[in-house]
């Protein structure tokens, strides 16, 4: 008796893993892409997938739908490990009504979100859904309102990793808009509104992947945090990406072994920064030089180039890493540069994730278009976030720092902990001609040479108020290191950080400028 019930719940478990049956599973891959449960298999270590309500359905009747009813419901929900540790998962599976949400498709998300936060593990969302469920009405919005609102309970609290590895409209959007990191496939798309209500409402004629594919998102949105060229590669960013994070907010980031010698001194680093103060140099390059096995994991590398965000290691300790880079408009600061580098400073500053900052920065950028796009507050939001940290906080100007950006890239009067300079460094209000000029200007225009008194006060400003001494004398930096032992440094400071703890004052949140 009990062999017939063992056989008979086998069959319903392979017919709930048939999804929407075999010819959707292969229009699915007609398309280039994979199921729910391939790609679950894809990302976790194999075995170790366990999963919830496999065999829930649907409650919705009228429209035909009482005769429709899948094991599964369209997502498939649980738990497993990658590197051996343990994360939590949701697949949407577009072989069952298009992977629309519904009510108990939601309630199997919201089930396995609640259970990550209870034992404090990241949650990774595999996002290939049409969105809501048309035949049952509000009852489906609402099951997007349970997921955001868990989104946001969440925020702060576990790693949240969202990949689009298909369509994702509508209110689908924003609960990888609410998650840390998103990852859209090539071939996917995600947007409010698709380009034939664009057309009726705007007369705009637009396709799917130019209104919102992962180049778009990736490039000029900011939504996508990596753009990945197939499916296998956006499953391998995710492993990656988790390999730096820790498991919850209460917890540290993986140490991992490193055979590179913490005095490893690079002599380029001594001649990476240009004689000539206009001329560029890579960032990434000298970051590389610094961080452990020269590899670090970029985020956004395609939005606001004139920053660099990423992950990296220094002697087997996860970092964030937060640089201007002179080679995209001059490192610049604006509106883009400043949104992406603040919410990465908060996320890291969220799990624990000591942030190192390299600093070779003019200024803001100027102009109509910045001012009116609220350039003031884009701008202070990097400034908050950065004083808002209470993680280990490290910071190297490497040639300029000027002005108020000067104050804003970690200073030490924003509660940075070390703070090194190197002997070019230049840190004024501005650079020295524009200061001569401001300063001097009766002086110059009653010289009878003007050009060669510029010339002359110039070099004068430049070499009594352009270095990092006058910095140093009142504290502002903690030393004056040489460039190849910069990664030595950071690493003994780092060491001696680890145990810090600092705290802001009790309040319910802070109201930063959004």
């Amino acid at each position: 008796m009990i062999e017939d019930k063992i056989l008979q719940l086998r069959a319903e478990r392979d017919l709930a893993r048939l999804g929407g049956g075999e010819k959707r599973i292969e229009s699915q891959h007609k398309k280039g892409r994979y199921t729910a449960r391939e790609r679950i298999a894809m990302l976790l270590d194999e075995g170790s997938f366990e999963e919830f309500d496999v065999f829930v359905k649907h409650r919705c009747t009228g429209f035909g739908m009482e005769e429709q009813r899948f094991a599964g419901d369209g997502v498939v929900c649980g738990y497993g490990t990658i590197d051996s540790r343990q994360v939590f998962v949701f697949s949407q599976d577009f072989t069952v009504f298009g992977g629309s949400l519904s009510e108990t498709f939601a309630k199997k998300i919201c089930k396995v979100m609640d259970t990550a936060m209870k034992v404090g593990a990241p949650i990774v969302g595999l996002n290939d859904s049409g969105g809501a469920r048309i035949q049952e009405g509000v009852v489906s919005l609402g099951g997007y309102a349970d997921i955001f609102l868990r989104n946001v309970m969440a925020s702060g609290v576990v790693p949240q990793i969202s990949a689009i590895l298909g369509p994702c409209a509508g209110g689908a959007v924003y609960s990888p808009a609410i998650t840390d990191f998103t990852i859209m496939a090539q071939g996917a798309y995600m947007f409010i509104t698709g380009p034939k209500v664009v057309k009726a409402v705007t007369g705009e004629e637009v396709d799917t992947d130019d209104l919102g594919g992962a180049t778009v998102h990736a490039s000029k949105s900011g939504c996508a945090h990596f753009c990945a060229e197939n499916e296998e590669e956006a499953i391998d960013l995710i492993k990656v990406l988790l390999s730096y994070l820790p498991q919850n907010n209460l917890g540290e980031p993986p140490i991992l072994e490193s055979s590179d010698p913490i005095g490893r001194a690079d002599p380029e680093l001594n001649e990476i920064v240009p004689t000539d103060p206009n001329k560029p140099y890579d960032m990434k390059t000298l970051i590389s030089m610094v961080v452990d096995d020269r590899r670090f994991l970029e985020v956004q590398p395609r939005f606001a180039q004139n920053i660099v965000t990423a992950f990296g290691r220094l002697n087997g300790r996860s970092v964030g890493i937060v640089a201007n880079q002179p080679r995209y408009l001059a490192g610049v600061l604006d509106i883009d540069a400043s949104r992406k580098a603040a919410r990465f400073v908060r996320f890291c500053d969220c799990f624990n994730i000591p942030v190192v900052t390299f600093v070779d920065v003019p200024g803001f950028l100027p102009g109509t278009s910045q001012e009116h796009g609220g350039i003031i507050a884009h701008g202070a939001k990097l400034l908050f976030a950065y004083a808002e940290a209470t993680v280990p906080k490290l910071t190297v100007i490497t040639r300029k720092a000027y002005g108020g950006a000067y104050c804003v890239m970690s200073s030490k009067h924003l509660r940075s902990d070390i703070n090194y300079a190197w002997p070019q460094a230049e840190i004024a209000v501005m650079g020295a001609r524009g200061a001569v000029e401001v300063l001097n200007h009766k002086e110059i225009a009653a010289a009878a040479d003007p050009a060669g008194r510029i010339a002359e006060l110039t070099s004068d400003y430049e070499e009594n108020f352009m270095n990092p001494y006058r910095a140093a004398e009142h504290g502002y930096i903690d030393d004056i290191v040489e460039p190849d032992t910069t990664r030595f440094r950071l690493i003994r400071a780092l060491e001696m950080l680890s145990t810090k703890r600092d705290s802001n004052p009790p309040k319910k949140h802070a109201s930063i400028p959004l």
